[in-house]
């Protein structure tokens, strides 16, 4: 049975699976596929699941409906594509292997490239980085020091 699956990190590991009919996407509690991420709209799109054909309507959302990184209206989404809606990514899975999917996805990736069959990871969704943290950490605690010596001394 093919299902949506949430890859961005916050909700990593949730899911949709399709069946025949129609689903309504979006932030708002009555949705099919509710997601609860900011920058997806209250009722974001509309899913089309028929004859083994998924197609994807965005609703004049605030943020955009994108498969593959192209603002959509109106696409139809196969196996291994991204859909993004907002700032949250999805990928339609099938059933079919990774590797088989992505070899035939648009022409192929080469997996040697990426890694060993390790999607590649979005620049909007790299993991920060935590110098900024420490230096903030180290020079607060510098401060405090000298106010704590300031204090001592007179």
């Amino acid at each position: 049975m093919p299902k949506l699956i949430i890859l961005t990190e916050s909700l990593k590991g949730q899911e949709f699976e399709l069946k025949e009919g129609t689903f309504s996407v979006g932030r708002a509690d009555e949705n099919n596929f509710c997601i609860p991420e900011g920058s997806v709209s209250g009722h974001h799109c509309e899913i089309v699941f028929k004859d083994n054909t998924l197609t994807i309507k965005d609703l004049n959302s605030t943020n955009g409906t994108y498969i593959d990184d192209e603002k959509i209206t109106e696409a139809q989404l196969k196996a291994g594509m991204i859909l993004r809606l907002g700032q949250c990514e999805l990928r339609l899975d099938d059933g079919t292997p990774f590797k088989k999917v992505m070899a035939s996805h648009r022409g192929g990736i080469k997996l040697n490239e990426v890694g060993a069959g390790t999607p590649a990871i979005n620049p909007a969704f790299k993991k920060k980085d935590n110098k900024m943290n420490i230096y903030l950490l180290a020079g607060g605690g510098a401060v405090v020091i000298l106010i704590i010596l300031w204090l001592l001394l007179k």
